[in-house]
């Protein structure tokens, strides 16, 4: 059941059919306050420790709006190439939960602080797709209920009571799951170039709620022609995932889920379900509710929230090149746009190359970035904020590689070097004589060596061209790796007599 969707179409027992998938991302606003009051936002806390009167729910407090909370929502929707709207309003969305001390959120509705935008996603075989942005809105988190830390009894952590979170509401546009989890990477990668969400989903910084339906092949353009949900199928939501993959899974086993139970007679109820990554399956969790079971009306004590386009203006100056014209300028420095894309999906990863790339071929760097770095701090567990070897160390490799100070085995066994001992490239080079040997004497003499050492091998090698390579590995190893390869190889050309290839 968990085969991965491909061509965007599913096969059943009655025919094929297509997935439809929108998604409703609560990203936490970067700020050091809650969104209408003091408290702090800092990641773990002592339970109940970062709670004000206003987050307890307490009788008579009056929220107060954070502005940079504001500012940060609506540099998020710049980022999203959206509609900033100058006039929002905070409504009430009325609802009980143990961790909601107020009995309701304060969210906002029909009236959100940025409107529609879009994004735009590339997929590993070259496509690129665009996902349409519905909203962007501002809310205050609910707290958390704890049902593990006794045997009998459940405990309330008020420590995200009251914390500014951004939904980001996408329209249906996802297809299959592949392009739901590209979607999520890329939206985390575009606030994190921000600074709007630091993106740890591992934190609950960032969570999706995943909408799933089915319809029959066809269903999907026809929504597009004329936008009626009539042409989709039911839609199930499932609640709070916080992984690509487990997105990826989940959206896979949902989608065949719903198929089954239709072409075996029964109907999709709208739910909600959550996602057990443990065996792999989606559970029913509650019913859906629609929007008019939440009673929203603009919350009271909050006037509507108004600015002038100057201020968004001077916001919009301030927005880093994002990911999108990052990547075109990678990809017009010589990087193929598969390259660009590895490159840009982590700010840090992007700065890193940046700087590594500087003076030297960009794909020369692209390839040493994500073969030898990359390699390495994957096989050591680490993540490119705690690589061992700076950016400028292995620009001196790259470089000495270009000037054939060093051949490109030898860089490799120096970069081994520099990443468990230190030091600086050119340095221990020199100090540790791993220069490439260059010198015509020195290689012709080690080639005489070679030729008499392995007579039978000379006398094969004017049969057997191709065998030449043998003898550029023993000359190499002859020298210790030291010699230029390229300069071995033209060398024994010239003592063998051999003809040229091609």
């Amino acid at each position: 059941m968990n085969a991965p969707i491909k061509n965007k179409l599913l096969k059943g027992e009655t025919g094929e059919w297509e997935i439809v998938i929108g998604m409703e991302v609560h990203a936490q606003v970067l700020s050091q306050s809650k969104l209408f009051s003091g408290a702090s936002t800092t990641f773990g806390a002592d339970p109940n420790s970062n709670v004000s009167f206003i987050d307890a729910g307490f009788p008579g407090m009056l929220p107060v709006i954070n502005a940079k909370c504001v500012e940060q929502a609506v540099r998020t929707g710049l980022g999203l190439k959206a509609k900033i709207n100058l006039r929002s309003i905070f409504d009430r969305k009325n609802y009980f939960f143990p961790d909601l001390p107020q009995g309701y959120q304060i969210s906002q509705y029909k009236d959100p602080i940025v409107g529609e935008g879009e994004v735009l996603i590339d997929l590993k075989d070259g496509e690129s797709i665009k996902v349409g942005i519905e909203r962007l809105h501002l809310e205050q988190d609910a707290g958390k209920s704890l049902h593990d830390q006794h045997p009998d009894n459940s405990f309330v952590d008020l420590n995200r009571s009251g914390i500014a979170l951004m939904e980001i509401v996408t329209k249906p546009h996802m297809r299959t799951s592949e392009e739901a989890a590209a979607f999520l990477k890329k939206l985390r990668a575009i606030v994190r170039y921000l600074g709007t969400c630091d993106g740890n989903m591992d934190e609950g910084s960032m969570r999706a709620d995943i909408n799933v339906s089915v319809c029959r092949v066809g269903g999907y353009d026809k929504f597009r022609a004329d936008g009626s949900f009539k042409h989709l199928g039911t839609r199930c939501e499932i609640k709070n995932v916080n992984s690509m993959r487990f997105i990826a899974q989940a959206v896979e086993y949902e989608a065949r889920r719903q198929i089954e139970v239709i072409e075996a007679g029964g109907t999709i109820a709208q739910e909600t379900r959550r996602y057990d990554s443990k065996v792999g399956e989606t559970r029913s969790m509650r019913s859906k509710e629609e929007a008019h079971d939440y009673r929203y009306f603009p919350d009271p004590d909050l006037l509507p929230l108004e600015f002038e386009q100057s201020w968004v203006d001077a916001i919009a100056k301030t927005l880093p090149e994002l990911p999108d014209e990052k990547k075109a300028r990678f990809v017009q420095s010589g990087l193929s746009a598969y390259d660009a894309s590895v490159l840009v999906a982590e700010r840090e990863l992007a700065d890193y190359y940046e700087e590594l790339a500087k003076g030297v071929d960009a794909k020369a760097a692209a390839n040493w970035l994500n073969n030898e770095i990359l390699g390495r701090l994957n096989r050591d567990g680490l993540s490119i904020t705690d690589v061992p070897v700076s950016a400028h160390a292995n620009n001196a490799i790259i470089q000495m590689i270009s000037d054939k100070t060093i051949s490109g085995k030898i860089a490799k066994d120096l970069l081994d070097i520099v990443w468990t001992e230190g030091g600086d490239p050119r340095t221990v080079v020199e100090a540790r004589g791993m220069k490439q040997v260059t010198d015509t004497g020195a290689i012709d003499a080690a080639i005489e060596a070679v030729i008499a050492a392995n007579p039978d091998k000379v006398e094969e090698v004017k049969a057997k061209p191709k065998l030449a390579a043998w003898f550029v590995g023993q000359v190499m190893k002859q020298t210790g790796g030291k010699a230029n390869p390229a300069a071995v190889n033209a060398a024994l050309k010239t003592r063998l007599n051999l003809p040229d290839e091609g």
